[in-house]
């Protein structure tokens, strides 16, 4: 269900971008929850599909509020604004899923922002290194420093959250 959801926000995105029209995250969101409702009325009812458009919501309607607390000066890269706008889509997205977290499993996310920060960045190099190792090794040229080095990856994010969930 989560891959539809995907697959719909890529899929009205993209059309909309050919055929030149106007493209907002608010009115992709808008969309796929139309489309996905009008095709399965019943998937209102799943958690998934209640968080995972609850974090859109908030991204598409608070982050943008939240992130302007620190403006952009226009003096060139500030890491700490990097730093605020990562914290603020973590708490955008907590605004909205923290009451459906709450609601279904009593329970709410308490290191949230602590996790997403580390996370996020690492994430963002996991995903490429990851992909790098499997497209080289398929081709039978990866070099072992790259596994060694997308292991190491992995390895320090799983530590990092197995440290933080043990708090």
């Amino acid at each position: 269900e989560s891959i539809v959801r995907a697959f719909l926000f890529i899929l009205i995105n993209e059309t909309a971008r050919l055929t030149h029209r106007h493209r907002s995250l608010r009115q992709t969101l808008l969309c796929a929850l139309t489309v996905q409702l009008a095709i399965s009325p019943s998937s209102i009812s799943s958690v998934g599909f209640q968080l995972s458009y609850a974090a859109m919501a908030g991204i598409a309607y608070i982050h943008p509020w939240l992130k302007g607390f620190w403006p952009d000066d226009g003096s060139g890269p500030d890491p700490f604004r990097k730093i605020w706008n990562m914290a603020s889509l973590s708490i955008s997205c907590q605004i909205t899923t923290g009451p459906l977290a709450w609601h279904y499993f009593r329970s709410f996310p308490s290191h949230f922002l602590l996790t997403n920060l580390l996370a996020i960045p690492l994430t963002g190099a996991i995903i490429p290194a990851s992909l790098l190792t499997v497209l080289l090794h398929g081709l039978d040229i990866c070099p072992d420093i790259l596994i060694r080095f997308t292991e190491l990856l992995v390895s320090t994010m799983t530590g990092l959250l197995s440290l933080i969930a043990g708090m």
